[in-house]
């Protein structure tokens, strides 16, 4: 065990030398892209022959750029230990192709091995990878399953198109033959060493984070645009991590885990975070009456558990140090899903208030202001609308971005 742990502290050391870690820096992590993690629905899930013997190769939209990358891989939700034969990362030739560079192919170790064993309902991170990432860059992560997960753990929202073959072709310089999905499966995030200062942003939502009615291979969610305004701003290390999931309540389980109970893993374990932006309460809102009529005495408790639910993520939040900045709920007349009625608006505006009154979040974004139609502002703005008056339009999704006060984010 002695001679071990010797030979794990000298690679330990030799891996802070390569990197140029000298005394008197201070290296920090944080997040540069992620996603929120749940079950995938039967008709998002890979059927498991798709996952025996296969390669599963997948691209994201990093935020913040460094010098050294860890990534993420996860089996939160499976209940037996997953084996990674191996994951390797390289540049792609396009964020909607498989093809990558050949030449940026890297293997990552886990516990300076190739392979990895998740055991069930846990993550893990790769050893450090000295591989340097341009902020707003892509990056493909490539992963060989010799066995099928006994139960996927994805995000099937991704907006981004991944690939499946069978084989082992990590290195493989494109995947021709392919099977092509817009989900994103055992991949959870993607960290970047910083400089001492550095911190990430992380984005707690529900689909309008998430970025339904955003382009595939676009990255155009509002997270996305905040990211590009930092880094044009000169904030250059701060990171922007999405963990918004659609379908996603505050109370109950919907698609995915509910807020609260997804709020450890999703927010509070992120690396380097320091600020939360909170979206979340409009399925909450119109779920209520979705099926049949609520009575006023219905209204009124769920507006008062949705308020108790900002406050435990405030509460939790700051027992972290994190700072927490709630975002009012957009407004949804019109809505085929939801179709609300005059008692969901008198919800949502009750909500909004109380976003809105100071002493409840540590600082506001207007969402509503920004969003709503002047002339019905219980309505989208039809130019921010995608279309089915709930969702933004990528048009939507900037305008949400640009309503973010950056002094806010500078603020201590």
């Amino acid at each position: 065990m002695w001679k071990r742990n010797v030979a794990v502290c000298a690679a330990a050391l030799a891996l802070v030398g390569a990197r140029g870690w000298g005394e008197g820096q201070s290296v920090t992590w944080i997040g540069s892209w992620g996603s929120a993690q749940q079950v995938p629905e039967a008709e998002n899930a890979l059927a498991p022959e798709d996952l025996r013997d296969a390669t599963l190769r997948q691209v994201v939209h990093l935020s913040a750029g460094g010098q050294t990358l860890r990534v993420h891989v996860s089996n939160a939700f499976g209940p037996a230990p997953l084996h990674l034969t191996s994951v390797h990362v390289a540049h792609p030739i396009s964020n909607a192709s498989a093809a990558i560079d050949p030449a940026t192919d890297k293997a990552l170790a886990f516990a300076r091995e190739p392979d990895v064993v998740i055991p069930a309902g846990a993550e893990y991170v790769s050893d450090p990878l000295e591989y340097p990432l341009a902020a707003g860059s892509d990056l493909t992560i490539s992963i060989h399953f010799d066995e099928p997960p006994a139960q996927q753990t994805g995000h099937p929202g991704s907006r981004a198109t991944s690939y499946v073959a069978h084989g082992d072709l990590v290195s493989a310089a494109d995947l021709p033959n392919a099977r092509k999905v817009e989900h994103w499966y055992q991949l959870s995030g993607v960290d970047v060493a910083a400089a001492a200062g550095a911190f990430s942003i992380v984005a707690l939502g529900d689909s309008i984070t998430d970025g339904h009615g955003s382009t595939a291979n676009g990255n155009d969610r509002w997270p996305d645009v905040l990211a590009r305004r930092l880094q044009s701003a000169g904030m250059r290390n701060a990171g922007v991590v999405n963990e918004g999931i659609g379908g996603n309540h505050l109370l109950t389980d919907g698609l995915g885990p509910n807020a609260l109970a997804r709020l450890d893993r999703d927010v509070l374990a992120q690396a380097g975070v320091r600020e939360v932006i909170v979206l979340e309460g409009v399925n909450d809102l119109g779920g209520l009456a979705r099926t049949k009529p609520a009575s006023a005495a219905e209204h009124a408790a769920l507006v008062e558990h949705i308020l108790a639910a900002y406050e435990q993520i405030v509460v939790r939040a700051h027992a972290e140090k994190l700072r927490v900045l709630g975002g009012t709920i957009l407004p949804y007349e019109g809505s085929d899903y939801y179709h609300p009625d005059a008692a969901s608006e008198r919800d949502r505006q009750a909500v909004n208030a109380w976003i809105r009154a100071p002493g409840h979040f540590d600082a506001v974004i207007d969402f509503d202001k920004v969003m709503r139609d002047p002339a019905h502002p219980e309505r989208l703005r039809p130019a921010f609308d995608c279309g089915d008056h709930l969702h933004p339009s990528p048009g939507g999704y900037a305008a949400m971005a640009n309503a973010i006060s950056l002094a806010a984010l500078r603020s201590p």
